[in-house]
């Protein structure tokens, strides 16, 4: 099998726009991502709540815009999505994506309105391993992702369905509607049936991923964040995610996602099979483990456990509200006031990587020339 390649670069918050802009060119975007073609960026909102590690950070989202356009890439979109756990315009405000998009001049998309693309049947050419038997009337997806460039913007962190998460399952939220709940039970097979179906329909596939701040813990939402200064970028969604898991301190080919992936083609998970450029990382594994909280709990009974057999009852039909209630319920009212939101503000206050965060909090990174700067230029 050949190799594939993934750059890693240790960054600094001072330097870190431009350390992306290297990423990527180390990490050869340009040569996976189709000339002309219009390029999504698909940031990654796990929790509205800019908690650190759960999101797409501002600096991962405004260099990657900047690298694509002195790139070439002149045509970037965002595409939103929303989920029961999730608003989407919420999560842009509050994460400091909206400056960006405005400064940048960046317009964003929302996959759950009917004005911004439509979802139309697709029958994949590659054999599906569930997602033919979940969805048997058949798997719908986007329009609008037919033919398009797409660069994922996850996080190194865990998860407490998949042990780990990154570019594979950012594609969850873009390509699937909001029954996407129905899938996981068999969430690892279901990300290798998305990466199949990328490969189809996308003109060309990148990954940056951010680890400055990482998420260690009970994933992808209510975890404990660790600086640890990287970034990574590949346009093998296993291999980055490969690695990130190495880094993480788990096994990767243990992870039946990247597994399948691997076996599959889709892909290389195996790190000995893996090049990787920029950093040395060869003495990196962090020790993290998912654990459990309320939700894992929950859902390693009605997912994974013995009350598997009634999901269809319980998320086919009206009584799903009651999880979802259950769920906002869980983050939104106490887990964010009580504990995370003082984790966040701690994070703020005492890390390199917080304190840029509160420079993006204040516009620092997004603002517009000054107009007297401007007429300085004009009339020179």
């Amino acid at each position: 099998m050949m190799k594939s390649k993934v750059a890693v670069l240790k960054v600094k918050p001072e330097s870190v726009l431009d350390d992306i802009e290297r990423l990527c060119e180390l990490a050869g975007m340009k040569q996976a991502l189709a000339p002309g073609a219009t390029t999504i960026l698909k940031d990654n909102i796990s929790w509205h709540y800019p908690f650190p590690g759960a999101n797409t950070t501002p600096w991962q989202l405004l260099g990657t815009a900047r690298a694509l356009r002195r790139a070439g890439y002149a045509d970037l979109v965002c595409v939103q999505n929303k989920t029961v756990v999730t608003n989407a315009f919420k999560g842009e405000d509050l994460n400091k994506y909206v400056p960006i998009f405005e400064r940048e001049q960046i317009p964003v998309l929302y996959n759950f309105r009917d004005g911004d693309m439509r979802w139309i049947d697709y029958r994949p050419k590659a054999k599906m391993h569930v997602l033919d038997r979940i969805f048997p009337e058949g798997i719908s997806l986007p329009d609008y992702f037919m033919g398009k460039n797409i660069v994922h913007l996850p996080t190194v962190k865990c998860h407490i369905y998949t042990t780990t998460t990154g570019a594979m399952k950012n594609a969850f939220g873009g390509l699937l509607n909001t029954k996407r709940h129905y899938t996981h039970s068999w969430i690892h097979r279901t990300l290798v049936d998305l990466l199949a179906i990328q490969k189809e329909i996308h003109s060309g596939l990148f990954a940056i991923m951010d680890g400055t701040t990482c998420g260690n813990g009970p994933g992808p939402r209510t975890m404990f964040p660790v600086i640890k200064d990287y970034m990574l970028a590949s346009d093998d969604q296993v291999a980055i995610d490969a690695v990130a898991a190495k880094m993480m301190g788990f096994d990767p080919m243990s992870l039946e996602y990247i597994k399948v992936a691997h076996d599959d083609g889709l892909g290389v998970g195996d790190p000995r099979d893996i090049e990787i450029v920029g950093a040395d990382i060869s003495n990196e594994s962090w020790g993290f483990s998912v654990g459990d909280n309320a939700a894992s709990t929950v859902g390693d009974i009605m997912w994974f456990g013995p009350m598997k057999r009634f999901q269809k009852l319980f998320f086919h039909t009206p009584l799903v509200h009651a999880f979802v209630l259950g769920s906002e319920l869980y983050h939104d009212y106490y887990r964010w006031p009580r504990i995370d939101r003082e984790v966040f503000e701690d994070w703020k206050r005492t890390t390199k990587w917080g304190r840029l965060f509160r420079e993006y909090e204040r516009g620092e990174h997004t603002q517009p020339p000054r107009v007297e700067n401007r007429e300085i230029a004009a009339s020179r």
